[in-house]
């Protein structure tokens, strides 16, 4: 019936998108979600280029970055994804993610993306750890990444001065830029804070 995969996709998409009244949010996973899995690249790929036509414009696309677990996401990249789907991806980040190996739990900081990045998303999902508590850090951290971010969209003449320093400026980050190290001792103080707290209810 349908001459590729994508448009196959795209048309299911579709249909059941407006079946629900075009929801204000509805999302969509493709096939190649990472650019690992995209022949030969994101910006070459004929089913992203498919799905960045087909799909209705109000159809968010999730996009997990190089690969499926990304250590890092670059502005680049982003423009690229942006782009072949023809709308700012939303991050699926599996930075945290364990459930492909629960031997392994990952308590530090949000780090390795890359500053002035939340203009160019359509949103951001964080994976957690499959262990509720060894997500407080995580999650903390993110919101202090969040508010650095917000920062620079109101100050956009400064983000380009907040990439220099991320990237290693030896002067260090600049003043108000998000810092890996200082989210994690904020967490940390705030984790603290609530064991304590649960360790002094009654019965606990």
């Amino acid at each position: 019936v349908f001459p590729s995969l994508a448009q196959a996709q795209a048309y299911v998409a579709n249909e059941v998108y407006q079946e629900l009244g075009q929801p204000s949010t509805f999302l969509f996973c493709p096939t190649e979600y990472c650019s690992s899995l995209c022949s030969p690249s994101p910006g070459q790929s004929h089913y992203l280029l498919t799905l960045g036509q087909e799909l209705l414009p109000g159809i968010g696309v999730v996009w997990t970055g190089p690969k499926v677990v990304s250590q890092e996401l670059s502005a680049t990249l982003l423009e690229e994804v942006e782009g072949v789907l023809q709308r700012r991806p939303v991050i699926w980040d599996n930075l945290y993610a364990n459930d492909y190996d629960c031997r392994r739990v990952f308590l530090g900081p949000y780090t390795g993306r890359a500053p002035g990045l939340m203009a160019r998303l359509g949103g951001l999902l964080l994976n957690p750890n499959c262990e509720l508590q060894a997500n407080f850090i995580p999650i903390h951290t993110l919101g202090s990444w969040f508010q650095s971010e917000l920062r620079i969209c109101a100050h956009p003449d400064h983000a380009g001065m907040e990439t220099v320093a991320a990237l290693g400026d030896s002067q260090g980050p600049l003043e108000g830029s998000y810092s890996p190290q200082e989210a994690l001792e904020l967490a940390l103080l705030d984790w603290v804070a609530e064991i304590n707290r649960q360790a002094l209810e009654t019965g606990r």
